[in-house]
């Protein structure tokens, strides 16, 4: 009965102490390839710490990826996004105070499931640029700061419309789990 009980008590350990936010990212536009860092924080306090995708800096997703293969980006934690996710990201900048800054590659303990960081952050916002599709030719007035609204720690706004089309940033929570969703029109 003891080791059952043990057993039980470091499943529910290990599922308290993961990271519960799920990044997904859809371009739907035929036009523009979206290419954008994707970012994490703590919602409370001081909003540290940060963490920022940092190789690639700028993560690309393809135009319309949404019917290509069923390619999207969908990060379900900084860890295994590396081998789970179309387009992964090697290395993570972790920011713990406005002077301490460090990059941990993907597998590094303290942003895998479970560890002191990914347990104290979730997905909160990305700063953006839409470049026409298959080009490094961007389109100026479509893009910029995009996050969960109302965000306290960086003011990033949850929609963006402008007439080359539009960008919006939602959450949708279930059985404890928060999908963010990404979505470029």
């Amino acid at each position: 009965m003891k080791k059952i009980f043990t057993l039980l008590s470091l499943c529910l350990m290990s599922y308290a102490y993961a990271q519960h936010s799920i990044m997904i990212v859809n371009n739907f536009s035929t036009t523009f390839d979206f290419q954008g860092n994707l970012s994490a924080h703590n919602y409370s306090g001081s909003c540290y710490p940060y963490v920022t995708s940092s190789t690639p800096t700028m993560i690309t997703v393809p135009a319309d990826s949404h019917t290509s293969n069923g390619k999207e980006l969908a990060y379900k934690n900084f860890k295994d996004q590396f081998t789970g996710s179309l387009y992964p990201t090697s290395n993570w900048t972790v920011q713990t105070s406005p002077t301490s800054s460090t990059i941990r590659a993907w597998n590094h303990p303290s942003i895998a499931p479970g560890g002191v960081i990914s347990y104290n952050v979730k997905w909160a916002y990305s700063q953006f640029q839409m470049y026409y599709a298959g080009t490094s030719i961007p389109e100026p007035s479509f893009g910029g700061l995009i996050g969960e609204s109302p965000d306290p720690c960086t003011g990033a706004p949850g929609y963006i419309s402008t007439s080359y089309g539009d960008a919006e940033w939602f959450n949708i929570t279930t059985a404890n789990i928060t999908y963010s969703y990404l979505q470029v029109y």
